[in-house]
């Protein structure tokens, strides 16, 4: 059984999600706490093996829970919070993933008829990820910092590759993405030449707030894409909520609404086909941190344009799955760190990395 801890000061909000995670057989929620001070008495009594806690909350909010429990014991962590963004809050959600937090997932608005079926296997499945995380312990500001992630063997791409300048970088992720997202745009030159499109794998409802987010951690813009626009250097593009997002030949963007049985909306595959059939030797794939192989089909038909692919590394990934497939696949030209995927693009687009501070 998988032990969950429940963090919010709402008794409706504590209600509705202990029913939500103990409908599942194989989890249960071992314990309900009304702020982070409570949580923080309880964690060593309950051995939970997930947190799932709001951001909003008296004497100690979800942003100082997440930063006190990867300090003293590190757990896997779900926000669970309302998916609005709001320009007067002084709390990002995802500041929390910037914490240590590993994901989030939308708060049912009302009561239990609020919660149904989908939501609820949404919940049960974001848990079990979680559950198998191994969270890294932060240390406290001013302590001595964990020593730098070392850069894995380089794996030779078997079809080959071309040396053209590339027109455009697409970059796929899961479970943990924004957090690996965030370390690459931030170490990018403000006039890096190429275009980005993204597709991270989100709960509905979040996307404004992680481009708000992404926003403040690089110099270049980060956005929505919109149908028909041509994708411009020094901009970074997110497609719309559930639209897969893909180029048509003259490089325009083509928005997608897909059918309902899609595993995921947007789908990384969607992009990189896209990608691979347009641009040919000039298209850039990465693929980061995820559950499943959604992108590693994708990255092999770039790799088979000639195109240059990238894969993140066991050790920086939150979850191994969706790289491992893509480089099982033999579609992988680089396996690389977190902290080296942004020093590649740079190198790939003929750009000098900014300097890193310290």
């Amino acid at each position: 059984m998988i032990r969950v801890l429940i963090v919010d000061d709402s008794p409706i909000a504590r209600l509705v999600l202990t029913k939500m995670v103990n409908a599942s057989a194989d989890m249960e929620v071992v314990g309900c706490a009304v702020d982070g001070e409570d949580a923080l008495s309880m964690i060593p009594r309950l051995q939970p093996q997930v947190i799932c806690t709001d951001l909003h909350m008296p004497k100690m909010d979800g942003l100082r829970l997440t930063r006190e429990v990867m300090v003293r014991h590190p757990l896997p962590i779900l926000v669970v919070s309302i998916s609005v963004h709001q320009n007067s809050d002084d709390n990002n959600i995802f500041e929390l993933l910037e914490a240590g937090a590993i994901d989030v997932f939308p708060k049912p608005r009302g009561g239990l008829e609020c919660a149904g079926e989908a939501l609820t296997q949404e919940l049960a499945t974001k848990i079990r990820i979680l559950s198998g995380v191994v969270p890294i312990r932060r240390h406290r500001a001013g302590s001595k910092p964990l020593p730098p992630l070392s850069a894995s063997p380089t794996v030779q791409r078997r079809l080959g590759g071309g040396s053209l300048a590339p027109a455009l970088v697409a970059i796929g992720a899961s479970t943990g993405g924004p957090q690996a997202l965030m370390t690459i745009f931030s170490a990018l030159p403000a006039k890096f030449p190429v275009p980005i499109l993204c597709i991270q794998h989100i709960s509905h409802g979040f996307l404004e707030e992680m481009v708000s987010w992404l926003n403040h951690h690089t110099p270049l813009q980060v956005r929505v894409a919109e149908r028909g626009e041509q994708p411009s250097a020094g901009c970074i593009y997110f497609p719309p909520e559930d639209k897969h997002l893909a180029v048509d030949d003259g490089g325009c963007f083509v928005l997608e609404a897909g059918s309902p049985g899609d595993t995921h909306r947007p789908a990384v595959d969607r992009t990189f086909f896209s990608v691979a059939k347009v641009y040919q030797g000039r298209g850039v794939g990465v693929l980061l941190t995820g559950m499943g192989r959604d992108g590693a089909d994708g990255l092999l038909a770039i790799s088979q344009a000639q195109g240059a692919t990238i894969a993140q590394d066991e050790e920086s990934c939150v979850v191994f799955g969706m790289p491992k497939q893509a480089i099982d696949l033999g579609a992988v030209e680089k396996v690389l760190p977190i902290t080296g995927i942004a020093r590649e693009l740079c190198r790939l687009a003929g750009v000098t990395p900014p300097m890193q501070g310290g």
